[in-house]
């Protein structure tokens, strides 16, 4: 089995992570959807990251999509969702957040990274912006009423998302402003899954 992607994609590492903790074995592939583009194509034409390969060459992409497969093959002492409805709405709606985050990280490092400075549309990067900083402000809240946990989809998909952000936009998103989410983090990242695949 190989996952497919760089470390440096919150989408990757959430599934390299949550991986290693339902305890599936598994090999990690650095390939790029950008300096690598060709040779990742050569694998998946679609040249989607993360891409999962499972031992029989079926292809799982979308790091939720990939995720929901081993949810359902773990034992329930290693689920990493909860079973009763309400809990998992709660945490369904933390992920859900998470991964909107990630979303607007990744599309304000595209605008600045791939497009032209005298292309930039400041209307679109104001709009994303305000997204990005109200899914993280959504998330202090909840986070602030919730007590420390083991990780879980949930704890570990923040986590996740909030790091990555901090690597490429924390002039954008403030640190100091999201205390919550900052000792949520630091404490994920000194798990040893964390620390095996750390952002690169």
């Amino acid at each position: 089995m190989k996952l497919l992607g760089m470390l440096d994609s919150p989408y990757v590492r959430r599934v390299a992570i949550s991986l290693e903790l339902y305890g599936v074995n598994f090999e990690h592939q650095s390939l790029s959807v950008f300096s690598t583009f060709d040779e990742f194509a050569k694998i998946n034409p679609v040249v989607k990251a993360p891409t999962l390969v499972l031992d029989d060459s079926t292809q799982l992409m979308d790091s939720s999509l990939i995720l929901d497969y081993f949810e359902a093959l773990a034992p329930v002492e290693h689920k990493l969702l909860p079973q009763q409805t309400a809990a998992r709405a709660a945490d369904l709606q933390l992920i859900g957040l998470a991964l909107a985050a990630c979303e607007k990280t990744v599309q304000i490092v595209y605008e600045h990274n791939l497009r032209p400075p005298e292309k930039l549309h400041e209307p679109w990067l104001d709009r994303v912006t305000g997204q990005l900083l109200a899914a993280y402000s959504i998330l202090e809240k909840l986070l602030a009423n919730r007590p420390g946990e083991s990780l879980t989809q949930a704890s570990l998909s923040v986590a996740v998302a909030w790091s990555f952000t901090q690597f490429t936009l924390a002039s954008v998103v403030k640190a100091e402003a999201f205390p919550h989410l900052q000792r949520h983090a630091a404490l994920a990242e000194k798990h040893p899954a964390f620390k095996k695949y750390p952002i690169q």
